[in-house]
């Protein structure tokens, strides 16, 4: 994966998967496999599917980049302990699924906890399982 500052301030980590490394043919079937490994896992809960495209597409002036076919958020929390109201900013969880034309680009914001770090990592890393 690869780590950016988006924005010179959010460090973000993104893995562009080619459509031919992947058994996977849309957002929605990435979503449902991440979700899986969300309630597979001991601590973590899902919260939410936030459907991005459609959300800009229908604001009568939203721009959406004509590369992208599709773009939908999953909402989950890793929230094991709540030392710190501080926490409640990086909580829950997103990642990020995208569609372009010819791969699907997945990103999230670096986990605080570096094992759930590596965690995430692991799971979007799995997309590309050809």
């Amino acid at each position: 994966m690869t780590k950016t500052l988006f924005m010179e301030k959010y460090p973000v980590f993104s893995l562009e998967i080619g459509k031919n490394e992947t058994s996977f043919t849309s957002v929605t079937e990435i979503i449902e496999y991440l979700k899986a490994k969300i309630a597979a896992h001991p601590i973590a809960i899902f919260i939410a599917v936030f459907d991005h495209y459609e959300h800009t597409n229908s604001i009568a002036d939203g721009v959406i980049n004509p590369e992208i076919k599709d773009a939908k958020n999953l909402i989950f929390c890793f929230g094991k302990q709540l030392s710190s109201p501080k926490m409640l900013a990086v909580r829950p969880r997103s990642i990020g699924v995208c569609e372009l034309e010819n791969s699907f680009s997945i990103d999230t914001l670096q986990v605080p906890n570096e094992e759930l770090h590596v965690l995430t990592e692991s799971w979007i890393k799995s997309i590309a399982n050809l």
